[in-house]
């Protein structure tokens, strides 16, 4: 078939429709990463062949003030006003095309580009969004109908496919109170203009390979999405980590607390890390039973992907419907490339690849598929395809539910009731076979254990362990229960830094105050959710954000004295994680303020913030100084001691 010049693969999270047949992505080695990463920084591929660019260290980041790093520094440079992730990222790919280009023009190129759009928190400008204005206005059920029917006609699924039933946990648009359907048509909106927003960008970096003369021997993946949409947002929200510390609310705070933040054209900024209503989420995985975090529907699994190489590939408007699965991509590019994948990689012996090649399929869109079996498994939501078959378990939960799921503390993977598809005949999993053929279920469950087991995936559920249903105070956190810094020390990630709001603590400050003090003494997180310690015109004031529902204010009434002085925070949970919290403020041992945090949260307040001591360089975490972030502390602040207290 002949080499291609370069590879790009494009592949953005979450989706407005979810039609082809993948999973998650692993990242691969090549030339050069933008985007979202998780990596061994002592493995890490920049340090061998390789450089990575802009890049997140989670997908869950928030896309107008992330937290970036740069191979293994992170970038402190202060973002610009208008500033986005999608933007940036794409303008980063940009220049360093060109730069490749410059130095070695004849020399191939491997780019992996994964934005965080349109994964939540759903951000994106005014102007974008507008766009959208009164598209969604008859809600998910008609949106859903009429998606379905734009796919048959179009071709994209058989025209014997069958749109599912809604769920019945789950609300009907019409369900929805008049007062609220403003809030809700706006967020998907937002959504909309979002997602337009990374194909936009995705088209930028493909035109620099374009106007570089490198297009037609360019092989592209484009796949949209590392999962089906997304129904994390619940019922919708203003700050989608409430559901993963498990913190029941009611819209009317979310409406309130907008209210307060300027309504509705404030969703989609730096103020709100909004979601969608699950409904949306379950429109956009339209024909499919399913959102993300079900594995055993394809409407949390199935993703469009589209593949391109001029030089080589004939287009056609035919879609390929053989089963195949994100592991599949490296073996295609291995066989377009003629490369041996190598046995051992900086002296570990390398696992099998998995994965086949897809390049049968590029001239032939009816040749007969080469993927046999492939098993799914999310927090024990899982499904295993065996040539046209597939058996699944829906697991303990809806994830569009919030709370605890009932019955969850009893829950056995033993019990779950298994369901049966034949997905040659029935596309969209509408007819549950399992009571009419239970020897081929038997078959195929079997099947899922030995899958499960050759590829390390028992126990399972085990991904549930250290949530908020079971074990949050297992959650991954930092070994450490005391901590001493030596003055000012800023942008320790949250994931290193103390668990201040979720575990008892004493903070210990030894600050010298000066005249008209103002300041952050420290803060963790941002204004999503987070705390501070702030000094507001000489009154010592402390924050407890519960991802902007509900602020906790506690105030000191008299000023700060000039001086040195030893400032006080202790945090006292009043009973289990997640609930009431009793916080005292001290100043040189004599108690200036007291009151109690009536929820604390369970798991973290985001998962790409980090903690300051001396000033508030994230996302601010209050109001009070919003306006003058990061709003450095003009005393002088010798050592922090932080230390866990025993119950």
């Amino acid at each position: 078939m002949g080499n291609p010049n370069s590879l790009f693969q494009f592949i953005a999270s979450g989706g407005l429709q979810d039609e082809s047949r993948s999973s998650r992505p692993k990242h691969q080695h090549g030339e050069t990463y933008v985007g979202v990463h998780r990596q061994n920084y002592e493995l890490a591929p920049q340090s061998h062949c390789c450089e990575i660019l802009h890049c997140i260290e989670t997908v869950q980041h928030r896309h107008r003030e992330p937290t970036l790093t740069r191979n293994t520094t992170q970038v402190t440079e202060e973002k610009p006003k208008g500033y986005h992730l999608t933007e940036d990222i794409a303008q980063d790919a940009i220049r360093w095309l060109r730069e490749q280009n410059a130095y070695e023009p004849d020399k191939p190129f491997f780019m992996y580009w994964a934005p965080g759009a349109a994964h939540g928190p759903h951000q994106i400008f005014k102007e974008w969004a507008d766009k959208y204005k009164g598209k969604f206005d008859d809600g998910w059920d008609a949106y859903r109908e009429r998606t379905f029917a734009r796919a048959k006609a179009m071709g994209w699924i058989p025209q014997n496919a069958q749109l599912t039933p809604r769920a019945a946990t789950m609300d009907s648009w019409d369900s929805i109170p008049e007062s609220e359907k403003p809030f809700q048509r706006r967020l998907m909106e937002i959504f909309a203009g979002f997602a337009e927003h990374a194909d936009y960008n995705a088209g930028k970096v493909i035109d620099e390979i374009e106007k570089e003369g490198k297009l037609n021997n360019t092989l592209i993946f484009y796949i949209w999405g590392d999962n089906g949409s997304s129904s994390e947002g619940l019922n919708g929200t203003i700050s989608e980590q409430l559901a993963q510390n498990g913190i029941p609310t009611k819209i009317s705070e979310h409406i309130a607390a907008l209210n307060e933040l300027g309504g509705l054209d404030v969703l989609g900024g730096p103020k709100t890390d909004n979601m969608y209503h699950a409904g949306w989420g379950w429109a956009g995985s339209t024909p499919y039973k399913g959102t993300k975090l079900m594995a055993a529907y394809f409407g949390g699994t199935r993703q469009p992907m589209a593949v391109a190489w001029p030089a080589r590939i004939k287009p056609d408007p035919t879609p390929r419907s053989q089963f195949h699965h994100v592991i599949d991509i490296v073996p295609t590019i291995y066989e377009v490339t003629q490369i041996t994948p190598p046995r051992v990689v900086n002296g570990f012996e390398q696992d099998p690849i998995a994965g086949v090649s897809m390049v049968y399929a590029f001239a032939d869109p009816k040749a007969p598929g080469t993927r046999h079996t492939q098993f799914f498994d999310i927090m024990a939501s899982r499904g295993i395809y065996h040539d046209g078959w597939f058996a699944s378990a829906p697991g303990p939960r809806d994830p569009w539910v919030g709370g605890m799921p009932k019955g969850i503390k009893e829950w056995s993977p033993l019990t779950d009731k298994w369901e049966l598809y034949n997905i040659d005949e029935d596309w969209s999993q509408a007819n549950d076979l399992a009571a009419a053929n239970p020897q081929k279920l038997a078959e195929m469950k079997e099947l899922f254990l030995i899958e499960s087991t050759k590829n390390k995936n028992l126990p399972i559920g085990g991904g549930m362990w250290s949530t908020a249903m079971f074990h949050p105070e297992d959650a991954p956190s930092s070994s450490l229960t005391e901590w001493t810094f030596d003055g000012p020390m800023t942008r320790m990630p949250e994931t290193a830094a103390p668990k201040l709001g979720k575990v008892s603590s004493l903070v210990v400050m030894d600050v010298d105050v000066p005249a008209n003090a103002n300041g952050v003494l420290y803060a963790l997180a941002g204004f999503s959710g987070g705390i501070t310690c702030y000094v507001k015109d000489g009154i010592l004031s402390y924050e407890f954000n519960l991802f902007e529902i509900q602020r906790t204010k506690i105030k000191a009434k008299e000023k700060l004295l000039p001086g040195k002085a030893k400032i006080e925070v202790e945090s006292k949970l009043a009973g289990p994680i997640g609930g009431p919290m009793n916080v005292t403020l001290r100043v040189n041992g004599l108690t200036v303020a007291e009151g109690q945090v009536p929820r604390a949260m369970s798991l973290h307040f985001t998962s790409n913030a980090t903690f300051d001591i001396g000033e508030d360089l994230d996302s601010p975490v209050s109001l009070d100084y919003y306006d003058q972030a990061p709003f450095p502390f003009n005393g002088t602040i010798g050592t922090t001691k932080i230390t866990y207290l025993k119950k």
